[in-house]
């Protein structure tokens, strides 16, 4: 491979020649090629990357970045119907005003970050959640709720000793892609089959039941927006063959929805994006994994933990990790999962949401969705040919819409409403294909009974 002279780069630290050099000589080697020798030839790009000239002074990166970023159509442009996962929720200026604070927004994982108050504010994020979904042990966040689900199901393999692993079949196929990536190759994954109403097949949950199942995952509301009401018997279902509970959970709904550990289940796990974060294309995500102070299970957990204590000094505390020895920070490769950055700020900004809503306000929150998500469901079905597949069950702020009998396909009534300043549901038709024609939608807080007549009205003008 031919050498090529080092190239200098305006936003690339170390590259000027000089500094280079003398950074070689440091560690006795001729060129940066050498660090690479072990990498087979055929994995290597032998020849310079397609790039554009620099951008050398910050206006010019500034207005690139900003002509790139104009481009995009983002929801404080149109009116989004569009949930699936990451929702367009209020967020008050609090959040934005301590997220931004130079402290927390700037720092890593290091000494300064500590310094200025990580472990207590992160501690006060697990503890509201605690109380929120009435569960004593709350992980820091992971990276996002596809992760945390993840990491619960390992957890249950590693504290039952077993393999197979009962996921509901309404799950999105995104999650479920990376649950599957994983869990592999050593857990086997089993999927549990949706009845008439979107719900779980109890009686196919029966026959897939036996001792080799390590846990029954589920989700309260499911992917399809659909409340589980039979999800206590699930619960028992599992506990009867010596199997964990699972339920992932959207935290926004529980001030409507009874928390998973009213029912009895072992791991509850979700995505913090709802509390007080932005939509981000890509990013504003934070997984959480919380549980009862049961040391077979706590001592699964991958994560930090964060907690409180006395200290050497008499009357004062200090906030600090729980369990350290069970991380791969202290014993590396024999740690139960990897684990490394985590989305720190997101759980500060979590914090800052739950601190401001309170009990109360939660309630409020879940009430308005659950309304407006109704009288949402009853607009469009007026609508003709459009109907719920599972309309007769119970929402609180998503649900599905079959465009089929309109002779429509989903994608070309959403770029339809586009045009008109609307954002349509998720088109379910490549997730699950057996739905048909299906969209799935979303109504939070923010949106009000005129956009929602809006919508229903650009729907029946896109259909005419």
């Amino acid at each position: 491979m031919s050498h090529r002279p080092p190239t200098v780069h305006p936003y690339i630290p170390n590259s000027i020649p000089e500094v280079r050099a003398a950074m070689l000589d440091a560690v006795d080697a001729e060129s940066v090629e050498e660090f690479y020798a072990e990498v087979p030839a055929r994995l290597r790009l032998d020849k310079p990357l397609d790039l554009p000239a620099p951008l050398l002074s910050e206006s010019e990166l500034v207005r690139h970045v900003g002509g790139l970023i104009d481009r995009n159509t983002s929801t404080r442009r149109l009116v989004s119907f569009l949930g699936a996962g990451c929702y367009d929720h209020q967020v008050p200026a609090v959040c934005d005003e301590v997220n931004g604070r130079a402290e927390f927004l700037t720092a890593y994982a290091g000494d300064p970050y500590e310094d200025h108050g990580r472990f207590q504010t992160l501690f006060e994020f697990a503890s509201m959640m605690g109380e929120l979904l009435e569960m004593d042990v709350v992980s820091i966040p992971t990276y996002d709720g596809f992760q945390a689900s993840a990491t619960a199901l390992r957890m249950a393999a590693r504290a039952t000793g077993r393999q197979r692993l009962l996921i509901a079949d309404s799950i999105g196929r995104d999650k479920l892609s990376k649950i599957v990536d994983y869990c592999k190759p050593d857990l086997e994954i089993v999927p549990i089959p949706m009845d008439s109403t979107g719900q779980v097949d109890l009686a196919a949950l029966k026959d897939r039941l036996d001792d080799s199942v390590a846990a029954i995952y589920i989700e309260q509301p499911s992917y399809l927006g659909v409340v589980e009401t039979h999800a206590s018997e699930v619960v028992s279902l599992a506990h009867d063959v010596g199997a964990l509970a699972i339920v992932s959970v959207d935290p926004a709904t529980l001030g409507v929805l009874a928390p998973p550990s009213t029912f009895a289940a072992d791991i509850v796990c979700g995505d913090i994006q709802p509390l007080g974060i932005h939509q981000h294309f890509g990013g504003g995500h934070g997984g959480f994994v919380a549980s009862a102070d049961e040391p077979r299970i706590v001592m699964e957990y991958p994560t930090r933990l964060f907690g409180v204590t006395r200290t050497a000094v008499e009357g004062e505390y200090g906030f600090g990790d729980v369990a350290y020895e069970r991380t791969s920070f202290a014993v590396r490769e024999e740690g139960k999962e990897w684990v490394g950055t985590a989305a720190g700020l997101w759980g500060i900004t979590a914090g800052v949401y739950l601190a401001l809503m309170g009990p109360q306000g939660m309630t409020e929150l879940g009430e308005r969705m659950m309304a407006r998500s109704r009288y949402a469901m009853e607009r469009l079905a007026e609508i003709p040919d459009v109907s719920l597949p599972f309309g007769e069950g119970h929402h609180v702020h998503e649900f599905v819409v079959d465009f089929s009998a309109t002779g429509r396909s989903v994608a070309d009534i959403n770029a339809a409403l586009l045009e008109r300043g609307f954002l349509g549901g998720a088109d379910l038709s490549r997730e699950f294909p057996a739905l048909g024609q299906c969209a799935l939608y979303a109504v939070t807080e923010v949106r009000t009974q005129a956009e929602i007549d809006g919508l229903a009205e650009a729907i029946e003008e896109v259909l005419r």
